[in-house]
């Protein structure tokens, strides 16, 4: 793969804007959420990176749909609906509260009726978004880099996916925890979650993880773990996964998260950061799958589809 260069991210240079965008994205995010119908592990509800930032995709309204999306290039939130309707506003430092006043606005302007629930999800706090005025940072330069990493992740994770038969998520990335990611299912059922996660459903957890997981994405850093990193996990977590040797040998198993982590910096330095990131994405998934059990040859070996992938793109006819 190329060596594109990776733009540095510094979470305490950047913490206000992301935790400010974070709470702006469940504002919108929520809208999704609410006219969407419910797919199984909440996949309904996340965002997918573009080619300019983030976009709810289509939601359905009856027999229209809406389409709202975050611009970090010229720095906008557009909604865009199927009958003609569009309205925007710029993005720019002001509260949440005022951002969520604003969402309010557009939703009249679009003529949508929409009732969110006001409060966070797996935040630190539960400020309601209509009366926070704490967060009110965006620094224009800090969104676009990260959104430039969104990108850069999105198409690892993308290529990553593309190894996989089995069940798998789309590459997209969730409002709640702030993290872009992609799930791979050994499909059998799990062990009941105990559904413990701040301010969000234990419903919603236990359905979120109802069957066997290797799940793997990135997050810019938060409370918890207070830098960009990539991260891999599984659901169940079997007997010696924690200790499994996996690639590069600077990741590591972080046992307060119950997760295996790669720091940012440690791929952003790297002289082939897209094959470092595959590396550990691979090793992990291995791991789990081989603890696990799982039928790797059913969800792996498919002779028609190896060739196809080894097509060149211009070669194939469809």
């Amino acid at each position: 793969m190329n060596n594109i260069a990776w733009p540095k991210l510094d979470y305490q240079e950047s913490k206000d804007t992301y935790e400010t965008l974070h709470r702006w994205l469940q504002i919108v995010g929520k809208l999704r959420l609410n006219k969407s119908p419910w797919i199984n592990h909440s996949w309904q509800s996340t965002f997918y990176v573009t080619s300019r930032g983030l976009t709810t995709s289509a939601i359905p309204l009856g027999d229209k749909n809406i389409t709202v999306d975050f611009d970090f290039v010229d720095h906008k939130v557009i909604f865009t609906k199927s009958d003609g309707l569009v309205h925007s506003f710029d993005l720019t430092s002001e509260s949440v509260s005022e951002f969520y006043r604003k969402f309010c606005v557009a939703m009249k302007k679009m003529e949508v009726e929409v009732t969110i629930d006001t409060h966070p999800n797996e935040c630190n706090d539960y400020l309601s978004f209509n009366e926070d005025r704490e967060h009110c940072t965006y620094n224009k330069e800090h969104a676009h880099r990260l959104f430039q990493v969104f990108v850069r992740v999105n198409n690892v994770l993308l290529q990553f996916r593309s190894r996989f038969l089995g069940k798998c998520s789309p590459v997209h990335l969730f409002w709640g925890s702030f993290d872009l990611a992609v799930t791979r299912f050994s499909g059998r059922p799990a062990p009941e979650h105990p559904g413990v996660a701040p301010h969000i459903s234990k419903e919603v957890m236990k359905e979120a993880y109802s069957h066997e997981v290797s799940s793997c994405g990135f997050w810019p850093g938060n409370e918890w773990f207070p830098q960009a990193a990539f991260y891999s996990y599984a659901y169940p977590i079997s007997d010696g996964f924690a200790e499994t040797g996996i690639e590069p040998a600077n990741a590591f198993y972080h046992k307060e998260l119950g997760e295996f982590i790669l720091t940012y910096d440690d791929v952003r330095k790297s002289l082939e950061p897209e094959r470092i990131l595959l590396d550990f994405f691979q090793s992990t998934y291995e791991a789990a799958a081989i603890l696990g059990k799982w039928d790797r040859v059913k969800w792996e070996e498919s002779i028609h589809m190896h060739h196809l992938q080894a097509l060149h793109p211009g070669t194939l006819m469809l």
